[in-house]
């Protein structure tokens, strides 16, 4: 498992088809372990200029 470092650099990661109408996406596991999200956890994800923005969801 990854020490606590500086999670702030830049990945690179390939969009892919899911069902011949969605996209996905894979996250780095460090990044998911360090915002201590679980699977199947609902997320909002929102569209502000050329910039998506995936946070929590909070009822």
């Amino acid at each position: 498992m990854a020490n606590k470092k500086d999670l702030s650099f830049t990945r690179t990661h390939k969009l892919t088809v899911t069902g011949g109408k969605s996209y996905s996406v894979v996250l780095p596991v460090e990044f998911i372990r360090e915002l201590k999200w679980r699977e199947r956890q609902k997320l909002d994800i929102t569209l502000k200029g050329d910039t998506l923005v995936i946070k929590d969801w909070k009822k």
